[in-house]
């Protein structure tokens, strides 16, 4: 039989997919030239996203670019992200969306310790 204290299961905020998406819409509210928003709409569907400026060098853009939900609203869960003011129309309500203030503390994943012994023998290998 397998021990439960040895064989522990991952969460899923260890998993470094998601932690790379987190990074890359981070990094995307942090940039001053992207302003990012939320938009629910009165049935209840959120969408964030931002606008993409036309570059004409490598010709695309011009158009708004769809953030991943999921990620934004876990992102807001956990207090990395913050809401401005709403912006209250009949059909929807739009809030400006912000990168905390205060950084988050990083995930340490905890290592036992190594005997001096086992750390001699590995340094000696």
């Amino acid at each position: 039989m397998v021990s439960p204290v040895l064989y522990q299961s991952r969460s899923r905020s260890d998993d470094p997919f998601e932690a790379a998406a987190d990074a890359g819409v981070l990094r995307v509210m942090s940039d001053s030239r992207t302003p990012v928003f939320l938009t629910v709409h009165a049935r209840g569907r959120r969408r964030y996203g931002y606008w993409q400026p036309y570059d004409h060098i490598a010709d695309r853009g011009g158009c708004y670019v769809a953030l991943p939900t999921p990620v934004c609203d876990r992102l807001y869960s956990q207090g990395r992200i913050t809401l401005g003011d709403p912006l209250v129309d009949p059909g929807k309500t739009t809030y400006r969306v912000w990168p905390a203030n205060d950084p988050v503390a990083p995930v340490r994943i905890p290592v036992a310790p190594l005997p001096a012994v086992a750390a001699a023998q590995t340094l000696a290998a």
